[in-house]
């Protein structure tokens, strides 16, 4: 379908340059240059490059949401849960880790409005993942000597610097680095 294979490439593109030299520092014109189109033919999928930006954020949003929606639906006890979750979000995050750079590099220049829905959406999602932890807590597994928004902010800190040092060439293929994380996090929050 040739509208989704232009959005595409202007997203690729946008990604590829907003984390090699920053969202400031992209114009439009380099944007729709790599990409291979022309400027009305971004502007017909994005209307400026706030929305482009924030495209990249709904996209891991998106994708991230519905493997948890997929993983909680599956059932089973909730540390057997949390652990399919934890190693899916490292999974998919050293997946998109360019869009992960350009994330957490970026956010803050995304209006107001954008910002917002970021954070109503990133708060959703942990709304899912703190009943999963109360479920655990009730369970008897996790410990309840600390607030579920410190486990939530534990877990997701490691997640968030990952694009400052995982390199997918490196000793650990993603898989290694997911099990690796979700094993330091799930002995951290057990009840001893």
């Amino acid at each position: 379908m040739k509208s989704t294979h232009v959005a595409d490439q202007v997203t690729r593109a946008a990604v590829e340059l907003f984390a090699a030299q920053g969202y400031a520092n992209t114009s439009v014109q380099q944007i729709v240059a790599a990409a291979g189109v022309t400027k009305g033919a971004m502007y017909h999928y994005f209307q400026s490059k706030d929305d482009l930006l924030f495209g990249i954020y709904e996209r891991m949003l998106t994708l991230q949401r519905a493997r948890l929606d997929q993983i909680l639906d599956e059932g089973g006890p909730a540390e057997e849960v949390l652990e399919r979750m934890c190693r899916d979000v490292v999974e998919t995050s050293i997946d998109s880790l360019p869009e992960g750079t350009v994330f957490f590099r970026s956010l803050h220049m995304l209006s107001e409005p954008r910002q917002q829905e970021v954070t109503r959406r990133r708060r959703a999602y942990h709304d899912r993942v703190t009943e999963l932890l109360h479920r655990g807590q009730a369970e008897g597994v996790f410990r309840t000597d600390i607030p579920t928004s410190v486990l939530i902010a534990h877990f997701f800190s490691d997640v968030h610097y990952l694009s400052h040092w995982y390199r997918p060439e490196g000793p650990e293929d993603k898989r290694e680095v997911a099990q690796q994380l979700t094993d330091l996090f799930l002995r951290s929050i057990r009840k001893e």
